[in-house]
């Protein structure tokens, strides 16, 4: 929330934050008039030090002729080259013995294979395409599948002009929810799945958050937030169980000819439940946060320290008590500030009115800050400050 300083960033306490640069700040309001941080969030509403997102290069979108390219920061696991991230799921886990052709895999009736790296939370990106010859109907046209952790399997079939039960459909996750909509392109065209991935999390053996899967099939969407069960499987209800933190994407070799490329994924951030500082945290988790947040701002603040400047230092210390009530932090402000309006106080007649809008930002933090009952009502520099802008005109609309 600091508008007085260039970018800055300051570690403490394994905690890293970004303070705006004066540019931003002021192309954003001022820093106290979003809500505060409460009980459950760490961050104020519009909140200047909560961390920015990372900057990624986005890649390109794939046609049916031709793979795009994956984001920035995408962890590549089959690029059309080899499968040197692959291995078989075979005993002994031999190298993977697919086909590699022309920019994709093939199934060659080897086994189902996996990748040698593990992983969890996701955003997978798939691109498959059945045998142009169509032969056999429901599930054994184009049949493979991609299961996420080994464990939850979204179907890969050729459902193009071809019935089959509801739930085992592409793009179904397989026996336990249908496809929103059928948005497949006809046999022998690659399509493209788009994939959110979120396992299912326990904590002492009790379920906290069932995971979910999300679809895209072509840019259509086939699941939506699709709640799981546990693991999937054939002719058996899945049964709820504890998931490893990571495991293998597992590619289906079940027996037609279907085509992989370009499959990449972007891990995703822990959420709340789990440690994350986004969305609803428990109590424990926000305090925690907001006590290393509080500290972070109280070094940069005594490293603003100038006299014959004290407005950033002093702002910084205020700013503080957003985030961790501390009486010795109050009581620095409190002296500051009085020690500050005296100074003003005692400027000619020519100089004070150069401190016009900086006594009046002051007004306004201080109205924040008692509005939400982190400085107490009676706070005697807020008091002297309304005195002191009444008493040189400077709450009266500029002419």
């Amino acid at each position: 929330m600091n508008i007085f300083k260039d970018s800055k960033i300051l570690a403490s306490s394994g905690v890293f934050l970004t303070f705006a640069c004066a540019g931003f700040a002021a192309s954003s309001g001022s820093p106290f008039y979003g809500d505060p941080p409460d009980k459950n969030h760490p961050w104020a509403v519009h909140d200047q030090n909560r961390p920015q997102p990372k900057i990624v290069t986005p890649g390109t979108f794939s046609t049916p002729e031709q793979a795009g390219k994956p984001p920035a920061d995408a962890r590549v696991l089959f690029d059309g080259t080899d499968l040197a991230k692959w291995e078989s799921t075979k005993e002994g886990n031999p190298p993977a013995k697919w086909l590699v052709k022309d920019g994709y895999m093939e199934v060659t009736a080897t086994g189902d294979i996996r990748t040698t790296e593990k992983f969890g939370d996701c955003q997978l990106h798939v691109e498959w395409a059945p045998p142009g010859e169509v032969k056999g109907d429901s599930q054994g046209r184009g049949n493979s599948g991609i299961f996420l952790m080994g464990l939850v399997e979204v179907q890969v079939l050729d459902s193009y002009n071809n019935l089959t039960y509801a739930d085992g459909h592409a793009a179904s996750v397989y026996g336990v929810n249908p496809p929103l909509a059928n948005a497949l392109r006809p046999p022998g065209t690659f399509q493209v799945y788009d994939i959110v991935f979120r396992r299912p999390i326990y904590k002492n053996n009790q379920l906290v958050d069932p995971g979910y899967v999300t679809v895209f099939v072509n840019g259509v969407l086939a699941q939506d937030h699709t709640p799981l069960e546990g693991p999937t499987g054939h002719m058996g209800r899945s049964r709820s169980r504890p998931f490893p933190e990571k495991g293998p994407l597992v590619l289906q070799d079940h027996g037609n000819p279907t085509r992989f490329r370009n499959i990449w994924y972007r891990e995703l951030p822990p959420r709340a439940i789990e440690g994350g500082t986004d969305g609803m945290l428990t109590e424990e988790a926000t305090t925690a946060k907001r006590q290393q947040t509080a500290a972070a701002i109280r070094l940069d603040a005594a490293s603003l320290k100038n006299p014959s400047n004290p407005m950033p230092e002093m702002l910084r210390w205020m700013e503080s008590l957003v985030y961790e009530k501390d009486e010795a932090v109050a009581q620095k402000v409190e002296k500051m500030a009085a020690a500050y309006l005296e100074g003003v106080i005692a400027l000619p007649a020519d100089k004070i009115g150069s401190k016009r809008d900086e006594v009046r930002h002051l007004s306004s933090v201080f109205k924040y800050l008692i509005r939400f009952k982190i400085l107490p009502a009676e706070f005697a520099p807020a008091a002297a400050t309304e005195e002191l802008i009444k008493k040189q005109g400077w709450d009266k609309r500029r002419p």
